[in-house]
């Protein structure tokens, strides 16, 4: 009985340190997956869906338009270009929702704002991708900027802002046209 009894403690001498081991070494690596930051994502298949309707807004009205969609970070997700559309607008829808994510603001909003504020003219020259002339709206979903969506061809930055906001209607994103003056 007596061996038994210490093979026994030898036995959780044996596997209880190193366990307790391996436990100590892991729980650092919970605590870092939890300083991780969670972030949403924009799915392709919302960013097709917001493209979409911006597509038939725009065509309803007549107006043949290129609309981009890029995520949080500002790399596009999805694009679309009406038949007839010009090649430029290919270009101007990009940089319009690059800019209205990378900024969180609409580009309509960012253009008042530097006609307002002189010194923040330079918001123009911050990189090559920076496009602020109306028809880039940031996509908000309960509260969280997720990406951006451009519009270019209309005849008017009104009017791409307008086709933008039709696609952030279709995907349940916050209202972010400015109201009319």
């Amino acid at each position: 009985m007596l061996i038994k009894v210490r093979l026994s403690r030898m036995h959780r001498v044996v596997v209880g340190v190193p366990l307790c081991l391996l436990m100590s070494f892991a729980v650092p690596y919970v605590t870092l997956a939890d300083d991780l930051p969670k972030e949403s994502v924009l799915p392709l298949g919302i960013a097709n869906k917001a493209i979409q309707a911006a597509l038939e807004a725009c065509k309803k009205d007549g107006y043949r338009v290129s609309v981009s969609v890029v995520d949080r970070d500002g790399v596009p997700r999805a694009m679309g270009r009406a038949d007839g559309a010009g090649p430029h607008t290919v270009d101007s829808s990009r940089k319009k929702a690059y800019t209205a994510a990378s900024l969180r603001r609409s580009t309509s909003e960012l253009g008042d704002l530097i006609t307002k504020v002189p010194t923040l003219q330079a918001l123009r020259d911050i990189n090559g991708e920076v496009l602020i002339l109306g028809g880039g709206l940031p996509i908000e979903i309960e509260g969280d900027v997720v990406g951006g969506i451009g519009v270019g061809g209309a005849p008017g930055t009104h009017l791409d802002d307008a086709c933008a906001q039709a696609g952030l209607d279709a995907v349940g994103a916050a209202s972010k046209v400015l109201p009319a003056k």
